[in-house]
């Protein structure tokens, strides 16, 4: 099996890295992170005049993907970048997330009105899937949608919506039937941030980013906001709603990559440069087999990134959803393990805000909370074993 990039794919983590170490230090980042909407508008332009923003979005509407679900390769390599340089703007969520979201659930009218307009970076989307009382179940949806003669209206709440308050757009999944754990009867809305009714109480994450608590109090939407119906099949808004966490699962796989590769860079050049006792730290044995533990765990995280993005594209879903679980779950762990110790090798400034080390641990952490923990990928890995 070949494992190496294409060269559109290498040219495209050449330049994006380039353009990242030049323009996204760490004052960069506090900078963006301190604009009212918590993100660097001039990056985000700069994003999609890269294409970036349009690698999930078909060609047929403006983009570079061939079809639904796009090229998760492609998103690796953006992913992995992002990842290294700790980037807050919503790409993730709404690229790759929501992207996907309406490239799989969508008519070609609702893609054609609302895809250009995610890729040219003009539009934000954000997806509003998690409520509370739910942890990570997607299918745990109290949200109603009630039919009415034009439309229909939405209430109730959602928990945790990264960029929420800063999207233009969310997609809300809601439910017209069943109860409130059924899979059956969940659809999805595109509703418009700014809709009568629609509350977004906004707050800063540990790792810099944004996310809201949204409240749906009668939030009024016309038939053609329903993106995906309450009925079974691949286009019903559950199974469009687990096929996009999954792909947004493999792209924050990626991301991890990024990390773990930046903090082990990170500990060898301070081990280094460290002196005691007259000598460079990096000389003590016992530092030195701590940093082989770090890298066979980079390994693992880099392995399993791959095998994300491969898996992804599997017809069968309970086979991907296996595959994404235990990926998920193996780099939440492995992780955990280089975060520590990176944090751990360099001493008391390990923890320091100057260094970007507790930056990335910070993400890291926040990153193997999204969408289900450690704990969650292991037992959905376990009852596919079982099954």
């Amino acid at each position: 099996m070949d494992f190496n990039f294409t060269q559109e794919q290498t040219l495209l983590e050449d330049s994006l890295r380039r353009y990242l170490a030049k323009s996204y230090g760490l004052p960069a980042r506090r900078t963006a992170i301190a604009a009212p909407n918590g993100y660097s508008v001039e990056h985000w332009q700069a994003y999609a005049d890269m294409g970036v923003l349009a690698l999930n979005v078909p060609e047929a509407h403006g983009g570079l993907a061939a079809g639904p679900g796009g090229n998760p390769l492609d998103t690796l390599v953006v992913m992995r970048e992002l990842g290294r340089a700790l980037v807050v703007e919503p790409l993730w969520m709404s690229a790759v997330v929501c992207a996907n979201a309406i490239a799989l659930g969508g008519t070609d009218l609702q893609q054609a009105q609302l895809l250009p307009e995610l890729a040219d970076g003009s539009k934000v989307f954000a997806l509003a899937a998690l409520e509370p009382g739910g942890r990570y179940d997607a299918n745990h949806v109290a949200a109603t949608a009630t039919a009415t003669a034009g439309g229909f209206t939405l209430a109730g709440r959602k928990a945790v919506v990264l960029h929420g308050a800063q999207a233009d757009h969310l997609i809300v999944s809601a439910r017209v039937a069943g109860s409130i754990t059924d899979a059956e009867g969940i659809a999805l809305f595109i509703v418009d941030r700014a809709a009568p009714g629609l509350r977004a109480l906004d707050s800063a994450t540990v790792d810099g980013l944004r996310a809201a608590e949204i409240t749906l109090d009668g939030v009024v939407v016309p038939q053609s906001a329903l993106l995906a119906g309450g009925t079974g099949g691949n286009t019903g808004g559950a199974a469009v709603l687990e096929r996009t966490i999954q792909l947004a699962g493999a792209a924050l796989c990626a991301e991890a990559l990024g990390i773990v590769e930046a903090l082990i860079e990170a500990t060898n050049e301070y081990l280094k440069t460290r002196k005691q006792f007259g000598v460079p730290i990096g000389k003590f044995q016992a530092l030195q087999h701590r940093v082989a533990d770090m890298l066979v765990c980079v390994e693992q995280v880099r392995a399993m990134a791959y095998f994300a993005a491969v898996k992804v594209g599997l017809e069968d879903a309970g086979a991907r959803r296996s595959a994404i679980a235990a990926a998920r779950a193996t780099i939440a762990e492995a992780g955990r393990f280089v975060g520590k110790h990176a944090v751990q090798l360099h001493g008391g400034m390990g923890v320091t805000d100057e260094l970007a080390v507790s930056h990335y641990v910070k993400r890291l952490t926040m990153l193997n909370q999204t969408f289900g923990d450690y704990e969650h990928h292991l037992a959905q890995y376990a009852e596919g074993m079982a099954a």
